[in-house]
């Protein structure tokens, strides 16, 4: 049924042309026949364009959908800011540009051409300073670079800049984000590219009941952090060609922002180093926040499997640090005290080398 009205209007469109070149004709006399005649000749005329538009009407709709598809496309790259600053800058520019040129108006030829030259120039120069300049109008609710945050001291107000940070799909589908916020901890806004929501959706409408049920998490972590007044979180509509990998469109956008993006993705963070964006991993903040263990120190643990070398046995402390106990695969299921040897950090987690001291509560 669509394709029926769009092929009729792009017929009516190829009739319309049709008469208008016939009567363009007629009244520049270039049709030398009476007036019944020439008013055949503008019908012949519309009915030929409008069967030649009929005829490539399939085309002209195919071309015109990729026109929109791409421009849509390219729209799509920049933020909602940077399209409003923008319209407003080319209305400034044009503004600019009539003003300039009226003095010329009246003469021939070199007024149409300091018209055409101005409205080009000033338009130009009204989009660029505009979408530029963004940084020095708004930041929390519109999309900047950097937020100045006044911090109070004894000998007066000093200025610390406040990054605002990027979350990425892995650390919002973790969830601990929620509860470090309302610790205090993070400052600045919280980021979430629409793409990153993109991704979230389709994992939550994945065929899959574990990624389904982690998308659908990831989604209510990012309700709970909206709802949460202590929380400033800013929708980025900003987006890249859809070829580029979300985490490169993540390091992108965190350049472009002059931001720091949120992340527990171990390869993320490797790439981010090095193309020079500064990354916060929520894994390395939680093994920073863990009890330092010293070698000497005894504790507690309960054997709960063999390790990979021969005798070891693998316990692991309530924050999911895994402890290697040396001769420890015969007490399996036992509660035993263990001395530390040694401690391992590494860049997934910390690991415990521990001897066996003595079982307290041996397993029936």
């Amino acid at each position: 049924m669509i394709d029926k009205i769009v092929r009729a209007m792009i017929t009516t469109i190829g009739i319309s042309l049709g008469v208008f070149i016939g009567v363009m004709l007629n009244q520049n006399g270039l049709l030398k026949f009476s007036g019944l005649q020439n008013m055949l000749v503008i019908i012949s005329i519309s009915l030929i364009f409008g069967i030649i538009f009929f005829l490539i009407s399939a085309k002209i709709k195919k071309t015109g959908q990729k026109m929109v598809e791409a421009f849509e496309k390219e729209l799509l790259k920049f933020s909602t800011m940077d399209i409003i600053l923008g319209a407003l800058g080319l209305i400034v520019g044009f503004v600019i540009a009539f003003l300039i040129s009226q003095p010329f108006s009246d003469i021939k030829y070199v007024g149409t051409i300091v018209s055409l030259l101005s409205y080009l120039l000033f338009g130009y120069l009204g989009i660029k300073i505009s979408t530029r300049k963004k940084d020095d109008v708004i930041w929390p609710q519109l999309n900047l670079k950097k937020v100045q945050a006044t911090k109070k001291t004894d000998k007066g107000s000093k200025k610390e800049i406040v990054f605002p940070k990027i979350l990425d799909t892995s650390v919002i589908i973790d969830g601990r984000i929620s509860d470090i916020c309302k610790t205090g901890f993070i400052e600045g806004t919280l980021v979430i590219p629409e793409f990153v929501l993109k991704e979230l959706r389709h994992i939550a409408d994945s065929s899959d009941s574990l990624k389904r049920n982690r998308g659908r998490r990831g989604l209510d972590i990012l309700n709970i952090l909206q709802k949460d007044d202590a929380v400033n979180v800013l929708i980025e509509s900003k987006d890249y060609d859809d070829n580029i990998e979300v985490d490169i469109k993540l390091l992108k956008l965190a350049k472009e922002l002059g931001g720091k993006v949120l992340t527990n993705d171990f390869n993320l963070n490797k790439v981010a180093e090095f193309q020079g964006v500064e990354v916060l991993n929520i894994n390395e903040l939680a093994n920073a926040v863990k009890p330092i263990v010293l070698p000497g120190e005894e504790m507690t643990v309960m054997v709960v499997k063999d390790g990979k070398e021969s005798g070891q046995g693998l316990a692991y402390l309530d924050d999911g640090t895994m402890i290697v106990v040396e001769g420890g695969k015969k007490c399996i299921g036992d509660s035993v005290v263990v001395t530390v040897t040694s401690v391992l950090q590494t860049a997934a987690g910390r690991m415990i080398f521990a001897k066996l001291k003595n079982v307290i509560n041996k397993a029936v």
